[in-house]
Parts: structure tokens; C-alpha cells; sequence
């Protein structure tokens, strides 16, 4: 039986994307040689890479804006690293909302001063600050999008440039002026493909800029002059994220999704509200559309419910350890059905009486 898979990352792909992978890993584009042994010089995988660069701009509607796509290793903790060494020359400023803000204000203090501007930490992350001030002479402001661990997503975002954002876990997933970013992050094992690239979009303008000497694969102008192939790129990840990238091309783009999206949120934050044995735990108004987390109610069997929805073929709900309970990771390609079929789990244990 194929499994419900809300699984918080690496997380699930296109039934499609999976198949056209699967197909090249053994015999790419019926020229008798895999996709992972073929050179990454090569004409073919020079042009899905360039592919993959392209289509991610253009599902931005970042194209001819000044900006370049890479697709990089090392996930968003060498990210943590890259932007501070590029960006920070006297003093950045952070939004604290969770483990991997955290993550890269430490790591950003190698580099410069810190300035965190605003932090939800008291409150275990549940919530997104707001209405926090942000200093005139800093170098950027960073942000983090959605926090997978506790199931917030900024809705608004600040006005400043330069403005570096961690998108690792709702890239694509809704529209936004993309424009307003002048650079962004993610790891592709959430919305995009398997883990082993990351999608760095940046504007070119903001490089350039510290006096420090930057080491040559740690240098973003490094990678843009080499069209992301200054070393051996992640290439079945790059191939898997083009044909993801496609997938979401074909059902409508970024707008077409946010729907999709909007509905799986809908369904599953109306069923923990309704239901006593159910409680959300980000703020109402604070709540992912990607990552719902939830605790079960005190008295609430715990066993009872995990038999539940093992018998349903649901996977990867349960929680991170910083919060506990379940977490519902909805992204891109987790069918709206799957949504239903927990919704319908939640709704027989409520009536069974915890």
C-alpha cells in the first residue's frame, strides 16, 4: 500500500518525477549511459543545468531582474556560513523564529556583529514576532520563511534591502513578490527534489561588497562565473529538482499550487480546531501552510492514535522533539487526499473518545 507520506523532510516527490528519475538513473534520455555516470561537462548536463538555473527564476518571475540561480551543496548550514561571509562586513540583523534561526546567528558571528532584532524563544517559537524595530546600518536583515519544527510562517515580511531569506522549507509553495528578496536559500529536500543541492537565488548587485578575502568555493561571484560548476555539482539532485521544477510549471506555477496548498491548511487547522482531542500549537494567526503541528489533548491515548494511523497508512507525522506531539508536513506534492485520510483519523479517534 502506498503510504500517506507527511514526512518533514526528505519529504515526498511527484509520483511522475519519481518514475522519469528512476527511468534516467538506468538509461538517460536513451543515450545507453545512466544520468549519474555521464560527465557533468557533458551537453546534456550542462543543459539541465542551465534548464534547472532558468525555470527557477522564471517560476519566481525573477528572470531579467538582476538575479542568478545556483544550485549548491553543503544544505542551508553552509548557507548559515556563505551569506554571513559574503554579506556581513560590520553588522547583519536577525529575526529569531526557531532552530534554524538560531542556527545561522551563531554561525554569522564569525563574521560580524549580530544584531537580533526580535526573538519568539521565550515562547518555545510558537509565534512570529512582530513590530520589532530594525536598525538603520545594518549590512542585511535576515529572515526564515517557514520554521518546520514548530509550524510558523512569516505572512508578512520586512521592507528592507538588502533582505537574505531561508525559504528551505516552502520555496514555491505561494506567491510572493520574490523581487523584495535579495537573496534566498533552500534546501531542495522539502518542495524541490532530494536532499544534496541547495537553490541559492541572489542579486548580483549586493556582491562585491566585504573587504575580507573570500575562499574561491565559498564566494557566491565564484559559482555565478562558473554556472554553478565550479566543482562537480549534486547532479541526480539537480536533474530531480529540474523535473520537479517542471511538474509545478505544468499544473500552473507558484499560483496554481498556493491553492492546492491553501486547501490542505484549511482542511487540517479546521480539524484540530474542531476536535476535543486535538490542540494546534503555533498561534492562530502565525500557522504554516506548510508544517501544521498539533499535541493531543491531556487524557488523550496516545498509543490508540499511532495504531490508528499506522492501520491508515499514514507516515511521518510525528513531531520533532523540541515540541512533541505531530506535525503534519503538507508540502508541494502531498495530495490533498492524504490531508482527507488523516482528517478522517483524527475525526473517528475524537469520536471514540481519545
Amino acid at each position: 500500500m502506498k503510504k500517506h507520506n507527511f514526512s518533514a523532510g526528505p519529504s515526498i516527490l511527484p509520483t511522475s518525477v519519481l518514475q522519469k528519475a528512476s527511468e534516467a538513473v538506468v538509461d538517460f534520455n536513451q543515450s545507453g549511459l545512466s544520468l549519474i555516470e555521464i560527465s557533468h561537462r557533458s551537453a546534456p548536463f550542462v543543459d539541465v543545468m542551465e534548464s534547472a538555473r532558468s525555470l527557477s527564476l522564471e517560476l519566481l518571475g525573477l528572470e531579467n531582474k538582476g538575479y542568478q540561480a545556483l544550485f549548491l551543496q553543503g544544505g542551508a548550514s553552509m548557507q548559515f556560513i556563505m551569506t554571513a561571509y559574503n554579506l556581513l562586513e560590520n553588522k547583519a540583523g536577525f529575526l529569531n523564529t526557531g532552530t534554524w534561526s538560531n542556527n545561522t546567528i551563531k554561525e554569522s558571528k564569525n563574521f560580524g556583529k549580530v544584531v537580533e532584532m526580535a526573538s519568539s524563544k521565550e515562547a518555545n517559537f510558537s509565534y512570529i514576532p512582530k513590530g520589532y524595530e530594525i536598525p538603520q546600518d545594518l549590512d542585511y536583515v535576515h529572515v526564515t520563511s517557514n520554521n518546520t519544527i514548530f509550524g510558523t510562517q512569516l505572512h508578512d515580511f520586512p521592507s528592507v534591502s538588502p533582505l537574505v531569506c531561508d525559504m528551505s522549507s516552502d520555496i514555491f509553495s505561494r506567491t510572493l513578490d520574490f523581487s523584495k528578496f535579495d537573496l534566498i536559500y533552500a534546501g531542495a529536500q522539502k518542495n524541490m527534489g532530494p536532499a544534496g543541492t541547495t537553490l541559492v537565488i541572489v542579486k548580483e548587485d549586493i556582491l562585491g561588497k566585504v573587504s575580507r578575502s573570500i575562499p574561491s568555493i565559498m564566494d557566491y561571484r565564484t559559482h555565478i562565473s562558473k554556472g554553478s560548476m565550479f566543482n562537480t555539482p549534486p547532479v541526480f539532485p539537480v536533474y530531480v529538482s529540474l523535473l520537479t521544477m517542471q511538474w509545478l510549471k505544468d499544473l500552473g506555477g507558484i499560483k496554481a499550487i498556493e491553492i492546492e496548498n491553501q486547501r490542505k491548511a484549511d482542511l487540517i487547522y479546521s480539524t484540530i480546531d474542531q476536535l476535543d482531542a486535538f490542540n494546534g500549537y503555533a498561534a492562530k494567526e502565525d500557522r504554516s501552510f506548510m508544517n501544521a503541528t498539533f499535541t493531543l489533548a491531556e487524557g488523550a491515548k496516545g498509543d490508540q492514535f499511532n495504531d490508528m494511523l499506522k492501520s491508515a497508512g499514514i507516515n511521518g507525522l510525528n513531531g520533532h522533539r523540541s515540541v512533541g506531539g505531530y506535525r503534519a508536513s503538507m508540502y508541494n506534492a502531498l495530495p490533498y487526499e492524504s490531508v482527507v485520510v488523516l482528517a478522517e483519523v483524527m475525526n473517528e479517534f475524537n469520536r471514540k473518545g481519545m
